[in-house]
């Protein structure tokens, strides 16, 4: 049953990822928000409703490991896998205001997680707090990019009111893609998690790794889906929009619902938060090298979303190799990496400074 229950899922998450990307597609264009805005939105919102589901039960059940783990891991896993096979797959361009506004905010979010979850706890006040910085996004977001869209067809002339059968389709698209990927991830995270648990792995790991990666596949299939139909927006869009949503939305609902707050575990602070906030930092460079995600950049974080893996599996088993493996990582393969994302910001930037100077035509 473990193999049916994970062969259903994964049949049913593509299924949805189809649906949900053509469905949000058209319906940026019928109400006249760009595709960036529903990538960011509806899309994202929508394919993180199982982390939602999986970290407010885990709250409200008191497993505050779980809960946590649910989302420091699927925000991991959306960036260095799902990004990452995406722009393997094809390179994937990046909207100049997904550099300035969108990652900015995943990067002050994760580090107020952080920073709030210092005394060992995310309690309701928390809660609270993320999610009125989630309410004031969505609303300035959804407002700006109406605005723009107007404007642009009021001076094309061709500023017109969608047809009501039309939005009922595209909502009626994006509504069943949901729903087939909520219920494909909830049989991927059933078989997923029988198959970790009776292998005696903890809570934590199992929440970090089967369930993040099983909550995150309705994300792995609309964005590999957009990346194959050309729908390079929503594909960013979902990635970056998600973990704005996890860390505002799911951690902020789960503090305020879980009794007595969200336990806060000392290995959570001293080493997958910190991981999470350089996932996020890292978006920052290579976002901003030619506003694009090269072929080569997405191996790189598959090959860093590897090392993590490799390095929870070792600590999970206390494998004698966990300390020389991390030294490597942190006196060697991290500061190479920095030095070369930097390289490359500081070149980009440069050249942006020379065309701007030169003027297009210079």
């Amino acid at each position: 049953m473990t193999a049916v229950w994970l062969v259903a899922g994964l049949a049913l998450l593509v299924a949805g990822g189809e649906l949900l990307v053509r469905g949000a597609a058209r319906l940026a264009a019928t109400i006249g928000v760009s595709p960036l805005v529903i990538g960011l939105t509806v899309v994202a919102y929508g394919t993180s409703s199982p982390e939602l589901a999986v970290s407010v039960q885990a709250a409200a059940d008191g497993r505050s490991d779980i809960a946590l783990g649910n989302v420091v891991g699927s925000n991991v896993f959306n960036v260095l896998l799902i990004l990452g096979v995406s722009a393997a797959i094809t390179p994937l361009l990046v909207a100049r205001k997904l550099v300035r506004l969108e990652v900015p905010l995943l990067i002050g979010l994760s580090v107020l997680m952080l920073l709030l979850a210092l005394d060992g706890g995310l309690g309701a006040i928390d809660g609270g707090v993320m999610l009125a910085v989630l309410v004031a996004y969505t609303a300035f977001i959804v407002s700006r990019s109406r605005g723009e869209t107007r404007a642009e067809r009021a001076a094309d002339g061709h500023l017109h009111r969608p047809g009501r059968r039309a939005l009922l389709v595209q909502l009626a698209l994006v509504g069943a893609g949901l729903v087939l990927l909520v219920l494909g991830s909830r049989w991927l995270v059933r078989g997923a998690s029988e198959l970790a648990t009776s292998l005696g792995v903890s809570e934590l790991v199992i929440a970090l790794t089967v369930v993040a990666a099983g909550t995150g596949m309705p994300e792995v299939a609309t964005s590999v889906i957009a990346a194959l139909r050309g729908q390079r927006d929503i594909a960013v869009g979902n990635i970056v929009g998600s973990n704005i949503f996890n860390i505002a939305m799911v951690i902020g609902l789960s503090g305020v619902i879980a009794p007595g707050g969200l336990d806060v575990a000392a290995d959570v602070l001293r080493f997958d938060l910190p991981v999470m906030i350089a996932v996020a930092v890292a978006c920052l460079p290579i976002f901003f090298t030619g506003y694009a995600i090269a072929r080569w950049e997405g191996l790189v974080f598959l090959a860093y979303y590897a090392a993590y893996l490799v390095y929870l599996v070792l600590e999970a088993t206390s494998y004698w190799a966990l300390s020389p493996f991390a030294t490597a990582m942190v006196g060697f393969v991290l500061p190479l990496t920095a030095l070369t994302l930097g390289v490359l910001a500081v070149r980009a930037h440069r050249e942006h400074r020379r065309f701007w100077t030169a003027g297009p035509d210079g």
